[in-house]
């Protein structure tokens, strides 16, 4: 059988990833969920990679006679260009993501300042999107901003899921975890959150700002533990007496404050699939939620490809089998002399896609993070052929070295298989497409 030649066939991947992307476009999905003036002020804050967009998307339906201010906060370099009709009526930060820094905190600090001194009659409009856990940085009582960091770097290369991590930052800040929803009483509070976790609950999506906690500093205290998280003493003091614990349900002002999904990774599975089926492919989405480390979900997805290749079985080629979620890179002590790579969840789960398809023919995959970036680095994820592993051989570079550094990106790149993107101004999280086009 005669295949398509790659770029068409990284064309066609691309168009998916771009459909997935733009279900999830600020611009197109916020207008019909924000409600009519108060009578008295609305205050709009926020977090996230797409709190910048999503600010814009505020400004553009607003109207222009009614009152409107406030602050958002999002990462370096994802601030879409201001369309010239926008009146800048709220102000937009950046900071660090993933590890916070001192931009992140002062964006804190004035995003609480925004909420003091509100009334029953006004109104908090707040834009949430992955990131903002990072983004928002207020640290306990007991931690610096040092400290902030040093523990969020264990974090991201402990290997543990997103909601673990977000249960930890919860209770070491002064922000989240429901305490920004706090600060805004007694005004009504509407969060418009665009969902970047599995499962999309509110109390996880940039972890919780305003939204009552149901984790405990127990359950805190056990992720720390289980992970090996270092923390100053007198921090876990607090957590293990309970002084860091967070607001819960049954405060009265919850019932003023409300919470709307505006966006979801399923919705981009399904923009994606419904492209792939205009294009004359079946699709099939495996899930919205998978978890677990990046390289072994590469590696199921590739067994699912060669059974579809092989046997027909669970889908009939040719198709493309589509799938979210938030996998996880956890960082292994390297062997003497050998030196950490560069790579992300996307890259890695591509590493381990080329490793166990084995260069099998009519297949091809494409993995990239929704917001344009994976993990620190400048592309959104990769793509993987037939002929990947063919090509790195040549090129001299070895498969199994590149997935025990963690070097994704340096494999990537040199076979000129990257999936650059820039910023795309959202975050509905990993996206990953597989392609069979082969029969058995």
């Amino acid at each position: 059988m005669s295949w398509p030649e790659p770029q068409q066939v990284a064309l066609w991947l691309q168009a998916l990833f771009e459909a997935a992307v733009a279900r999830a476009q600020p611009e197109r999905v916020l207008a019909a969920h924000l409600p009519e003036p108060p009578r008295g002020r609305t205050v709009v804050i926020g977090a996230g990679k797409a709190a910048a967009a999503m600010a814009q998307a505020v400004e553009a339906a607003w109207p222009r006679a009614a009152p409107l201010s406030g602050v958002v906060v999002t990462r370096y370099d994802h601030t879409p260009p201001r369309p010239a009709d926008l009146l800048a009526r709220i102000r937009v930060l950046e900071a660090a993501h993933p590890v916070p820094d001192e931009a992140g905190m002062v964006a804190s600090g004035e995003l609480l300042a925004a909420v003091r001194g509100l009334s029953a009659d006004d109104l908090v409009l707040c834009l949430m999107s992955g990131g903002a856990s990072s983004l928002l940085t207020l640290p306990a009582e007991g931690l610096s901003l040092a400290d902030k960091q040093r523990i969020n770097r264990q974090l991201l290369r402990s290997g543990a899921p997103i909601d673990e991590m977000n249960v930890v930052r919860k209770h070491l800040s002064r922000i989240k975890g429901g305490r920004l929803a706090m600060a805004c009483a007694p005004a009504r509070v509407l969060t418009l959150a665009i969902s970047d976790v599995p499962g999309d609950d509110p109390a996880v999506i940039g972890s919780g700002p305003t939204v009552p906690d149901p984790s405990s500093c127990t359950e805190a205290l056990g992720v720390i533990r289980r992970h090996a998280i270092d923390l100053p003493p007198e921090v876990l003091r607090a957590l293990e007496t309970g002084t860091l614990e967070t607001p819960k349900p049954g405060a009265a002002h919850w019932a003023r404050v409300e919470t709307r999904i505006i966006a979801t990774p399923w919705q981009s599975l399904e923009a994606a699939a419904e492209r792939a089926r205009a294009m004359g492919l079946e699709a099939h989405i495996l899930g919205d939620g998978i978890e677990g480390e990046s390289r072994d979900i590469g590696r199921m997805h590739a067994a699912i490809a060669r059974s579809v290749a092989q046997r027909g079985q669970p889908f009939r080629s040719p198709c493309v089998l589509l799938s979210g979620g938030e996998t996880t890179v956890t960082v292994r002590a390297t062997a003497p002399g050998k030196v950490l790579g560069r790579g992300g969840r996307a890259g890695e789960f591509c590493l381990g896609l080329a490793q166990a398809l084995g260069g099998a023919p009519g297949i091809w995959g494409l993995a990239a993070d929704t917001d344009g970036i994976d993990g620190l680095d400048d592309n959104a994820g990769a793509w993987v052929g037939p002929d990947t592993l063919v090509r790195g051989t040549a090129l001299g570079l070895r498969i199994d070295d590149h997935l025990d550094r963690h070097d994704a990106h340096g494999y990537f790149a040199a076979l000129g298989d990257l999936v650059v993107t820039g910023p795309t101004f959202t975050n509905v999280n990993d996206f990953r497409a597989v392609l069979v086009l082969s029969s058995g």
